[in-house]
C-alpha cells in the first residue's frame, strides 16, 4: 500500500511539472479516498538597480522557484487529514530545501467548532495561510509590506493545535474566528538568518519557540464586505555561532538571542462586488531582543500596509495594482543609529489563465526606499549590494505557475 502511495504522489509531481493536470491524482488506500494536488512556479526578475530578495536582479535572475505537493483524505464525515511537501529557491533563501509545510488532523464538531493538531497553517490576515498557493493570488508577488517573502518562514505555521469556527450573528452577518497555540519552528535558509551573517557574522543553527494567538473575521451584512483582526505572541530563541561580543569580528563563540516580547497585529479589510475586488491590510511587528548573550539589546518597530485592487476584464485576464508601504521604526541596535527607514512599492500586474491549471503574470515594481541596510530583512540585503544600496529600484517580474 506504502508503495502505491509514492507511485501516485511521484505521478502528481510529473503532471505538476509537465502542466498536464488532466492526470489521475485520487487514489485508493485501506477503503479510503485520497487526493493529491500540487503546484509550481517559476519567476524572472530584472531590476535597473539593486539586488532584491537576495537575487542579482540586476543581472536578470532566474532564482524564483517553489513548488508543494499534498496529500488528503476525509477518513469520516467529521475527520480529515493531510500533509503537504514544500521547496523553495529565492536568491540566497530555501536552498531547495524540502520542508513538511503543513500536516494535520483536522475534527468539525459542527459549524461552531472545530479542532485542528499537527503542524498547522497560522491563520492571520486575509492571505497569511494561502501565501505559498501563487496560483490563487492575482499578483506574482504579495504586498512585501504584509507578506514578505524573504519572512515566510516566521509566519507560516505552527506546530500545536488550533480551535477554529464560524458562528451566525443572524442579521449582522457570520463570525469566523481560529484561537491557537504551538511552537514556531523557523528555518535556517530563510531570510532572518540570512540577513544575520551577512550583517554580523552570525550563523543561526536553530531559531523558534512557542507562539500562540488568534484570528477573527467579520462576514458583514454587506455582501462582499470582510473585515478582520489577528495578533499573535512568541517567545523566540535563536541559537548558533557569532562574534563573542558586538562589533567583535576575530572572536567567535557560542551565540544565543532571547525575545523579552515578539508580537504581531494586523488588522483586514475585503470588498468584493462583481469583478471587482479590493483589498487592504495593516501589520505592526514588535519585537524586544537581548542579542549577543544577553550583552545588548535591540528593538524592532516594523509597521507594513498596503492597499490593493484587482479586476477580473474576462476569463483569462485580470489586471490589478497595490500601494504597500513598510517603515522600520529603528530604536537603536548594534549596526543601526535610530531612524525611520521607509519603503514604497508601487505596483501594476496583468495575469492571464491560459489554461485552467497554468497561468502567466507579468508584474511591474516602482520602489522608493531599502530600508537603509537595516538589521532587520525588507529585501534589499547588504550582502547582495556591495556596491552601496540606491534609494529607487524599477523591477520588472515575470511567473508562471502550474497547478492540479
Amino acid at each position: 500500500m506504502r508503495t502505491v502511495g509514492i507511485i501516485k504522489a511521484t505521478c502528481a509531481c510529473l503532471c505538476l511539472l509537465t502542466g498536464r493536470a488532466s492526470c489521475q491524482t485520487d487514489f485508493e488506500m485501506g477503503g479510503k479516498q485520497f487526493q493529491v494536488h500540487g503546484f509550481a512556479s517559476q519567476g524572472f526578475a530584472y531590476s535597473n538597480q539593486n539586488n532584491f530578495l537576495s537575487m542579482k536582479t540586476s543581472d536578470g535572475s532566474f532564482a524564483l522557484t517553489d513548488g508543494g505537493v499534498n496529500i488528503s483524505s476525509r477518513l469520516t464525515p467529521r475527520f480529515r487529514v493531510g500533509a503537504q511537501v514544500y521547496m523553495r529557491n529565492v536568491g540566497n533563501i530555501g536552498n531547495w530545501r524540502p520542508t513538511l509545510d503543513w500536516a494535520y488532523g483536522d475534527y468539525r464538531f459542527n459549524d461552531w467548532i472545530g479542532i485542528r493538531a499537527g503542524r498547522v497553517k497560522t491563520a492571520m490576515g486575509l492571505y497569511n495561510d494561502t501565501q505559498d498557493a501563487e496560483f490563487v493570488h492575482t499578483y506574482a508577488l504579495l504586498p512585501q509590506a504584509v507578506y514578505s517573502l524573504d519572512l515566510r518562514e516566521a509566519t507560516i505555521a505552527h506546530n500545536g493545535v488550533d480551535a477554529y469556527g464560524s458562528i451566525p450573528l443572524r442579521g449582522a452577518g457570520t463570525l469566523a474566528y481560529t484561537v491557537y497555540t504551538g511552537k514556531r519552528q523557523d528555518s535556517i535558509h530563510g531570510g532572518y538568518p540570512y540577513l544575520l551573517r551577512g550583517l554580523a557574522t552570525i550563523d543561526l543553527d536553530s531559531y523558534g519557540g512557542v507562539q500562540w494567538g488568534g484570528d477573527l473575521k467579520w462576514m458583514t451584512p454587506l455582501s462582499g464586505f470582510l473585515v478582520g483582526a489577528s495578533h499573535m505572541n512568541a517567545s523566540t530563541t535563536g541559537k548558533g555561532i557569532g562574534p563573542t561580543r558586538p562589533g567583535n569580528r576575530t572572536e567567535y563563540g557560542p551565540y544565543k538571542e532571547t525575545s523579552n516580547k515578539d508580537q504581531t497585529s494586523q488588522f483586514s479589510a475585503q470588498y468584493t462586488v462583481g469583478a471587482l475586488r479590493i483589498d487592504a491590510e495593516y501589520r505592526r511587528y514588535w519585537r524586544d531582543q537581548d542579542i549577543y548573550n544577553g550583552q545588548a539589546n535591540s528593538t524592532t518597530d516594523a509597521r507594513g500596509w498596503y492597499t490593493a485592487g484587482a479586476y477580473r476584464i474576462s476569463k483569462r485576464f485580470e489586471a490589478g495594482s497595490y500601494f504597500s508601504r513598510f517603515v522600520l521604526k529603528s530604536r537603536g541596535s548594534p549596526s543601526t543609529k535610530p531612524g525611520d527607514f521607509p519603503i514604497n512599492d508601487k505596483v501594476i500586474t496583468l495575469r492571464t489563465d491560459v489554461t485552467k491549471y497554468w497561468n502567466v503574470k507579468v508584474e511591474g515594481h516602482f520602489i522608493r526606499g531599502n530600508g537603509g541596510g537595516s538589521p532587520y530583512p525588507t529585501g534589499f540585503y547588504r550582502v547582495d549590494n556591495p556596491a552601496g544600496l540606491f534609494n529607487d529600484t524599477n523591477m520588472l517580474l515575470i511567473r508562471t505557475g502550474w497547478n492540479f
